[in-house]
């Protein structure tokens, strides 16, 4: 069934973020990190976060991390962000 979804969303050029309920994620630099469309929160320490996501595990990595913002749909995370790994 996934795959013909992820089909039809190619042919019609829709967003697959919307429609499969994928992570979307948008960095600003080193410092700032949204994640939508996350599951739950697994972890959080000052030098890391784990998110569970539909496709695995997210794992920020960095300094000083701190959760700006958190709703339903969005996680921003700023820090000093030195890396980003699925598992």
């Amino acid at each position: 069934m996934r795959k013909l979804k992820e089909k039809a969303v190619n042919i019609l050029s829709l967003p697959k973020e919307i429609a499969l309920d994928m992570p979307l994620m948008t960095a600003t630099g080193r410092n700032e990190i949204s994640i939508e469309n996350y599951k739950n929160l697994l972890e959080f320490t000052e030098t890391k976060i784990r998110i569970h996501t539909r496709e695995g595990i997210m794992t920020i990595e960095g300094e000083r991390l701190r959760l700006r913002q958190i709703t339903t749909e969005n996680v921003l995370v700023h820090g000093l962000i030195s890396g980003i790994k699925y598992s």
